[in-house]
């Protein structure tokens, strides 16, 4: 297998490069080095006692962090963004859209208000469910299968984490499979160091809402510990006809356990990481035709009353990171995902989709009727699909991080291999239903597996070496990915509901690709670093493909500066990106047919310039106050270099070169402003999309495909009542915004309208 002579050889050069680099380092002292006293060069490392009550001094490497944080963000050669804890807690959000927001270069589309299911792409990559984007939980892939089915219909309550990392570019070239824009690293939260620290944090607010966090951990000698617990939950804001809700409950836990030591000498550290989530939603993909959105743009038809969507989430992680050396370190990752969900939704109305009757209701206005309850349905006239998926991802990764000096020259090698297994278990059927016009009625339901009875799968090698060589001024990062995926696809039939094999249909593929990147950074002063990158973007194709489909590969270039002077930091960027094949899948999400097939979009062009600046002010109204300044700005102009005809429902019937992309708005941007003192804090935040279009398209948007301007404001207050309590106040979309956020899965979507939210913050440490 190719796979396994390209890991020989990376293994032997990497073997080779860590034999070389300590001798040469040891064996010839650099000039501008100070040689080492002889007694400290020659006395042993002391080993610390097993029974010692504290955790050894030295500070462990942790290589699942994709930039670091915000001082290690500055020294990346290319663009990279860590938004921390102090960044979150301003934010006070749940929701990753308006996180990402602060972001340049991200792009996200909302769905259904609260951000549950996200939509998110980098640099002109595709949104609809984040499936372009690699997502990282700890540095573990977090999708649900993400090499097989990587459509994001899980996803980590951002409530519950510390930081979230965004690397870009050539600075990317380590994660994968998804390299064309970048990398999205969210981190839980870590153990606390003290004995014990503790936090509660509770909201209430309009359509019931109530935010629930606890967390409480800390450390006793050796061993670490932490419990987490999140409760959201909602009656929601649309208001269904005839009554009912359409919010969502969500429970989620978190718990570590951490020992850190020493063993022969060798600082170390183990940590099991064990998590379960559970959602469950009155959500639906119906949205409104454009004269009732106009009218009432929170209603939800009663023909939408029975849908519901059922999730259940479990993981595990088990990491061991290691100082081998004192420029050697090594971190080793096992994950087990598992994720199981239902989604229970109406899928046709009188034989036609749900998306065709809300994109042509004039055609058909017999069907719209009954979407409304205005005349009851024919027998039968309901068709609800039961979208019932099983996944599993798993696996093993290993880092190792090797720094010396060869030839007078410093070099940072870190060398990655990662074997993964994924799964996606589609046995879905569809249920009849009839519509009185006020209430629904089950009349027929469908055999279990009789819609879809499949079983997508896929293994996967993943190799990634990286040297970050600095010289003078310079600082050359060159890297290499290797990625070698096998799919299958198991087809029982819709026949077979117990697979015994007998109407099986097999289909095997896969890939093999070697993606070369390189970065280079020029430190100009003290405080301004100039930047430069290039690196390939991969895209894998998918299981099982019934017509020829290539992988989506792509050129990507980025040209940048950055500057940081004590609280204040900016960096501006131009990027292009040059895709040989572009690709569309076929989602019920997109509006399509659910099949999750892949389509070939030709040559593409997204070119962009990012804008982000940040900065505090101390000392503000009579010097009791601090004033927290950020600004992000991104324009994006992304094309179709090719023309062609497609029987994908997001571009049918034919794309003209030209044509801008959908659902990639040409500018967007962030701002936020806010007082800090010792005891109160007040925060702003408006985040201002332009118009987009939601099929592709040239000059003018149409009105029945245009996403119009919208602009959201959110504040935030908190007063610190005693030492551990503070009181806090909420408004999101202050102004009480209506837009239009989405035209698929079907039809118009509105955001989230004024909602306010008061709580209690209660914190303890000692």
């Amino acid at each position: 297998m190719r796979v396994l002579s390209v890991a020989l050889s990376w293994a032997l050069w990497s073997l080779a490069t860590v034999a070389v680099l300590p001798a040469v380092e040891d064996s010839n002292a650099a000039p501008n080095r100070a040689p080492a006293e002889p007694a400290e060069a020659t006395a042993p490392e002391p080993e610390l006692e097993p029974a010692a009550e504290a955790p050894p001094a030295v500070t462990l490497v942790d290589r699942l962090l994709v930039v670091g944080d915000a001082v290690a963000a500055r020294t990346v050669p290319g663009s990279a963004q860590v938004l921390d804890e102090e960044v979150l807690r301003r934010q006070a959000h749940g929701d990753i859209h308006r996180i990402l927001q602060l972001v340049p270069g991200v792009n996200v589309q909302d769905e259904e208000g609260y951000g549950l299911r996200p939509n998110i792409g980098i640099r002109g990559t595709g949104l609809e469910r984040a499936e372009r984007v690699t997502l990282l939980e700890d540095g573990v892939l977090i999708a649900p299968a993400p090499y097989s089915a990587p459509a994001a219909y899980y996803f980590p309550v951002a409530g519950r984490m510390e930081a979230v990392e965004v690397r870009k570019g050539s600075a990317a070239i380590e994660q994968g499979p998804y390299s064309h824009g970048g990398a999205i690293n969210l981190i839980s939260s870590s153990v606390p160091t003290g004995r014990l620290a503790a936090r509660l944090e509770a909201a209430a607010g309009e359509d019931s809402t109530l935010d629930l966090l606890g967390r409480a951990g800390g450390q006793a000698g050796r061993f670490g510990w932490l419990l987490e617990g999140v409760r959201r939950e909602t009656d929601g804001f649309k208001r269904l006809d005839e009554g009912g809700e359409t919010g969502f409950e969500i429970s989620d836990y978190l718990g570590k356990l951490r020992w850190q030591g020493a063993s022969g000498g060798i600082p170390q550290a183990l940590e099991l990481k064990l998590g379960r989530h559970r959602q469950t939603g009155n959500e639906t993909y119906l949205g409104l035709a454009e004269e009732d959105f106009q009218r009432t743009p929170r209603r939800r038809y009663v023909a939408s009353a029975a849908d519901r969507i059922d999730t259940e989430h479990e993981q595990a992680q088990l990491r061991w990171m290691a100082q081998l050396k004192p420029r050697l370190d090594f971190t080793a990752t096992a994950y087990r995902n598992d994720f199981f969900r239902n989604w229970y939704k109406l899928d046709s109305v009188e034989g036609r989709a749900i998306a065709a009757v809300l994109d042509a209701p004039a055609t058909f206005g017999r069907q719209l009727a009954v979407l409304r309850g205005e005349v009851p349905s024919v027998a039968d006239g309901l068709t609800l699909r039961a979208n019932r998926r099983d996944y599993y991802a798993q696996g093993v990764q290993v880092v190792a991080g090797l720094s010396g000096e060869l030839f007078g020259v410093d070099h940072e090698l870190e060398l990655g291999l990662r074997y993964h297994e994924d799964q996606e278990d589609r046995f879905q059927q569809d249920d009849r239903w009839t519509s009185s016009g006020t209430a629904l009625r089950l009349t027929r339901a469908g055999a279990p597996g009789s819609q879809a009875n499949q079983v997508n799968s896929a293994a996967a090698w993943a190799f990634h070496l990286r040297d970050r060589i600095s010289f003078g001024r310079f600082t050359l990062s060159p890297g290499l990915r290797f990625e070698s995926v096998d799919y299958r696809r198991f087809d029982y039939g819709r026949n077979d509901p117990e697979r015994t094999g007998s109407a099986l249909s097999r289909r095997t593929n896969g890939v093999d690709v070697v993606l070369p990147g390189v970065g280079l950074a020029y430190a100009a002063t003290g405080e301004t670093v100039v930047f430069a990158g290039l690196h390939r973007g991969f895209s894998p194709p998918g299981p099982g493909q019934a017509t020829e489909v290539d992988a989506e590969e792509s050129w990507n270039y980025e040209l940048g500066a950055r500057w940081a002077r004590r609280r204040s930091r900016a960096e501006l960027v131009a990027f292009v990106s040059d895709y040989d094949n572009l690709l569309g899948r076929d989602t019920l999400a997109g509006g399509g047919a659910g099949t999750g097939d892949l389509f070939n979009g030709g040559a593409a062009l997204v070119r962009g310039v990012e804008l982000g600046a940040s900065t505090e002010i101390a000392g503000v109204v009579g010097g009791r106050f601090d004033l927290p300044l950020r600004a992000s700005y991104t324009w994006t102009r992304a094309t179709f270099e090719s023309s062609f005809t497609t029987a994908y429902d997001a571009w049918a019937p034919a794309v003209e070169r030209g044509d801008e992309l959908p659902y990639i708005p040409e500018h967007q941007l962030a701002v936020g402003a806010g007082l800090s003192g010792e005891r109160v804090r007040m925060f702003a935040d408006l985040a201002w999309v332009g118009a987009t279009r939601s099929g592709p398209g040239q000059g003018e948007i149409p009105a029945t495909e245009r996403i119009d301007e919208r602009a959201i404001l959110d504040l935030s207050g908190e007063v610190t009542v005693l030492e551990p309590l503070a009181l806090f106040l909420r408004v999101r979309n202050a102004t009480d915004e209506t837009a239009v956020v989405a035209r698929r899965p079907a039809g118009l979507r509105p955001g989230l309208p004024r909602t306010v939210l008061a709580g209690f913050t209660w914190r303890f440490a000692r």
